[in-house]
């Protein structure tokens, strides 16, 4: 009974297997496996930072229980293993990539192949810093720096290509270097990439000449009613320049020319102010310092000196210059005992002297020249017994003088000419008995001197030069051994020395006076008192009037308003030589001197300056000893 019960239970146990496993062979059959797997978008390209529209997937068949993805998803996506959505915002850059989706079941499973790409976001709103941007040819700018929005940028480049030494770094998109050229304006398209996309600025660029300055400004003239003034004014810069004067502000009707005349003066016109504007091709614009006129009724006599502020220190063979605020900078000089160090200024307004601090070094024979921007540079020289190569800057702004760049050669009696580029040319001179034979620029960009291209031809000191309007110097006479006769002319544009016509008459210490019509009006100097033109249209110096006094060395030649060339003071040709205190002038229309007032005392070494006012200040000097007294010539 006991084995029947056993059999039965083994009986009954394999039913029940039996079942379960038909059963469970049942279920499979009623669920379907995953088939069609597929999705929303595919392939997907995304941009970095920029949160996807989810991915949905679809499949056919059978529910499914889960999803799976191989390779890992780009980072900052994640695939919902439920529901198979892929979303998320992707924060790296990825290549195009495939990804195997696997949705599964109970049953079976079915995949996708999905292409994944991550972009990064394209840039935007690229915008330099300086723009329009304006250069000079010459200058270095100041680096030229993009913005934009979007996604960093990855490569820089332009069309049409940038103005010649200018470059743009395909990196950083920095637009740096130094115009070599003038420019047009034109616009430059400067494109930003990266892997997602571009962006475009349209960049406007001009590269001008140097600066436009005013290097002559109008002067202060005084007439009689009746009379007929002329305002001139010289200015530098690129292409060709346009006039237009002014009166009290307003334009004159056909008044476009460097040069103005005014129609015949009424007694209305007195204290009329006449000013010029000057502009070039690129769009810059200057306008020069207010002149005055003056207009009387009557004149008051032939030409009159009187006395004005003495000088704080008596000084002969120093310099003059007259500043561009209307005051007159006194360097240097010597007296019976030294060389002098000091300075002064003579104020016009107050009609006094003041001293003016002091220079580096003390020196006489020297040269002062002022610069475009203003200030005055003091070359060379003598102090005590020692020829001197250093040279200085006075600046208006600060009242103070500090050194630059030295001479490559120790020069005194020298001259030096600001040049139309704002280049200071030093030709000639001597240390003690040597004579240079090189000729020297000073450029105000570095503070340095350098040799010009060309040599003079003829070593030469206490000679003249001067600029004509051509842009050349006419260097004329002058000493070495003896008087010379010989001419020549500095060309700044080729740097050159070239012979030129000579002077009928072998000079040295001669004044130079170069006049409104061009020509250059040649005194003294000699043991004549005839005069000589030097005209720069045949190249040839012609003979003109004698002085009433000839007048051997270091007197005084200066250009008035009217046009006229007072001669002042100086040593006669006699033996001994008599010091004068008679002034004359001389007259371009007709070409002969005519005496007019005297100085309060004779001097000679002294300075004569045309002031605003159209009066001659005529300083220091020796007469009776080394002088402190100083006097107006009306």
């Amino acid at each position: 009974m006991r084995a029947m019960n056993w059999t039965w239970s083994r009986l009954m146990l394999g039913v029940v297997v039996l079942g379960l496993a038909l059963l469970g062979l049942g279920c499979k059959d009623l669920v379907e496996a995953p088939t069609s797997l597929v999705y929303a978008t595919n392939p997907a390209s995304h941009v970095v930072g920029v949160t996807i529209i989810p991915n949905k997937p679809t499949a056919s068949g059978g529910a499914i229980d889960s999803y799976a993805v191989s390779p890992s998803l780009p980072t900052g996506l994640s695939l919902d293993t439920k529901t198979g959505i892929i979303s998320g915002t992707p924060t790296v850059i990825t290549a195009t990539a495939s990804y195997t989706v696997t949705a599964t079941n109970v049953t079976g499973s079915t995949t996708a192949s999905l292409s994944i790409t991550i972009t990064d976001m394209a840039p935007s709103s690229l915008t330099y810093s300086d723009d329009p941007a304006v250069y000079s040819q010459g200058t270095a700018i100041t680096a030229n720096s993009p913005t934009s929005a979007g996604g960093a940028v990855l490569s820089y480049s332009v069309s049409p290509t940038l103005p010649l030494g200018l470059s743009l770094d395909t990196t950083t998109g920095v637009i740096s270097g130094t115009p070599t050229a003038v420019t047009a304006t034109a616009s430059y398209t400067v494109t930003a990439t990266n892997s997602g996309g571009s962006t475009t600025a349209s960049l406007s660029i001009t590269v001008s000449g140097p600066a436009l300055t005013i290097t002559t400004q109008p002067a202060s003239q005084s007439i009689l009613v009746g009379q007929t003034a002329l305002f001139s004014v010289t200015a530098a810069g690129t292409g060709t320049l346009s006039y237009q004067w002014l009166k009290a502000g307003v334009a004159i009707a056909g008044a476009i020319t460097p040069s103005y005349t005014t129609p015949a003066a009424v007694l209305a016109d007195d204290g009329s102010s006449f000013s010029v504007q000057v502009s070039d091709s690129y769009g810059g614009t200057v306008t020069s310092n207010a002149a005055v006129l003056t207009v009387a009724v009557i004149a008051s006599g032939p030409g009159t000196a009187i006395a004005t502020g003495s000088l704080v220190a008596a000084r002969a063979f120093h310099t003059a210059t007259l500043l561009s605020t209307g005051d007159v900078l006194i360097t240097g000089g010597k007296n019976a005992s030294s060389s002098l160090q000091s300075a002064e200024l003579y104020g016009t307004a107050a009609g006094t002297f003041s001293a003016k601090g002091n220079l580096s070094v003390p020196r006489y024979n020297h040269t002062a020249t002022l610069l475009a921007d203003g200030r005055v540079l003091i070359i060379g020289g003598v102090s005590f017994a020692t020829t001197l190569a250093s040279a200085e800057i006075y600046d208006p702004a600060t009242g103070l003088f500090t050194a630059t760049g030295s001479l490559l050669a120790a020069r005194s009696d020298h001259t030096a000419t600001l040049l139309g580029s704002g280049k200071v040319l030093v030709v000639g001179g001597r240390d003690l008995t040597a004579y240079p034979t090189t000729a020297e620029l000073w450029d105000p960009a570095t503070g340095v001197f350098t040799a010009t291209t060309g040599v003079p031809i003829s070593p030469r000191a206490t000679h003249t030069a001067s600029l004509l309007a051509s842009g050349k110097v006419l260097l004329a006479g002058g000493y070495r051994a003896s008087a010379l006769a010989t001419a020549e002319l500095y060309d700044p544009t080729a740097g050159t020395f070239t012979a030129t016509g000579s002077l009928n008459v072998a000079r040295a210490y001669q004044t130079a006076t170069t006049l409104a019509n061009g020509k250059v009006l040649v005194v003294g100097g000699a043991a004549t008192g005839l005069a000589e033109l030097y005209d720069p249209t045949t190249g040839a110096f012609v003979t003109t009037g004698s002085l009433l006094i000839a007048r051997a060395s270091w007197h005084a030649a200066t250009l008035l308003p009217s046009g006229k060339v007072l001669i002042a003071g100086g040593l006669g040709t006699g033996t001994p030589a008599v010091l004068l205190s008679e002034t004359e002038l001389f007259d371009p229309a007709t070409g002969l001197f005519t005496a007019t007032g005297s100085l309060t005392t004779g001097r000679e070494a002294h300075t004569a300056t045309t002031l605003a006012t159209g009066k001659v200040l005529l300083a220091g000097g020796a007469g009776a000893g080394y002088l402190t007294s100083a006097e107006l010539y009306y």
